[in-house]
């Protein structure tokens, strides 16, 4: 990797620039759009960072390429040390929920890197958003390291530097447009198969407009939903899912009733109901995906909203989708 490399004066100490080069920026290309998912990490350990001293700050990161590059090239002209922990490939907030970036690799890669010998000091800096997986007391206790708890966003550390104090801004965590539609490339990209088998099957029972019904099924639950969520009604996601499926039903609703006049009632009727069972239980199901990315949620909320809503969204699918069916050769 060409970022990387070891220091033949001290094996135990790699190196890391604050520049980022084309294959880094390609790299994060790919892991925006999903491929290769797992593969984008940097090998744990300590890495210099410009020409730091035994004064210099150590700070923790994941071994995920994203917020390794994202800490290193935020710090661009600041001397110091990066820990970076085994987290397989995972960013600091997922991982400190796994607990991979957690109190028990962070002491044992302290020890690993004998990190006393490389610092005088024993100080070192996390991101906020690692603070549930790590316990402080108990990595001064094994370790002798006191830990910090830095900003947010790793942009913001050269003017946390100067006094150590963090603002109310910096401990805030920002959820806006950019942040909500950052994983859509990915969703797509994950999406991507079952979007053109539904699509195809859709347009073999119903042509054109089941075809379409299920691109936009997809697509509302991968890039709409994200979108529009602090505008959707309700508290739950797979409410607020719903409610946008039936926003998402209403043209083909509509498509039915004012496009078949020479259709029967039934016919219509049947159709159209499909239209809103099927689409609204599909993005709601989907929906339930982005619980993992998001500041609205906890671990107990999210098992809590599945029990709640998975078997009314498969009975609704069911139904929704038997009547497309069905309906689709009842003349």
């Amino acid at each position: 990797m060409s970022r990387i490399y070891k220091v033949k004066s001290n094996p135990g100490v790699m190196t890391a620039t604050w520049d980022l080069n084309s294959a880094d920026r390609w790299d994060h290309f790919i892991t925006r759009i999903g491929i290769r998912r797992g593969e984008h990490r940097v090998p744990p350990g300590l890495y210099r960072l410009g020409s730091p001293n035994a004064e210099s700050p150590v700070f923790v990161t994941a071994n995920y390429t994203l917020s390794f590059d994202a800490l290193r090239s935020s710090l661009k002209g600041i001397d110091g040390y990066i820990l970076v922990l085994d987290t397989r490939g995972v960013n600091v907030w997922c991982a400190a929920g796994k607990r991979t970036f957690g109190t028990r690799e962070l002491v044992r890669r302290i020890e690993a890197v004998k990190l006393t010998e490389v610092v005088s000091h024993r100080r070192l800096i996390l991101p906020q958003l690692g603070a549930s997986g790590v316990s402080a007391h108990e990595v001064r206790k094994a370790s002798g390291f006191t830990v910090e708890y830095g900003p947010v966003r790793a942009e913001d550390l050269p003017e946390y530097l100067k006094t150590h104090q963090a603002t109310a801004q910096m401990r805030k965590v920002r959820f806006n447009l950019r942040d909500r539609l950052v994983l859509s490339p990915v969703d797509v990209t994950q999406n991507l198969l079952p979007l053109l088998v539904s699509m195809g099957i859709g347009f073999l029972i119903g042509g054109v407009p089941y075809m379409l019904a299920a691109m936009t099924v997809i697509l509302s639950g991968v890039v709409l939903f994200p979108a529009l969520l602090p505008w959707l009604p309700t508290k739950d996601f797979s409410s607020k899912g719903g409610f946008l499926g039936v926003l998402a039903a209403l043209p083909f609703v509509l498509s039915v009733v004012l496009g078949h006049a020479d259709w029967s009632w039934y016919r219509q009727l049947g159709q159209a109901a499909g239209y809103l069972l099927a689409m609204p239980a599909a993005i709601a199901f989907i929906s339930l995906n982005f619980t993992g990315s998001s500041t609205f949620t906890s671990v107990v909320g999210v098992r809590k909203e599945i029990y709640k809503y998975i078997r009314p969204m498969a009975v609704l699918f069911a139904l929704g989708l038997i009547s497309l069916i069905v309906f689709a050769f009842v003349k």
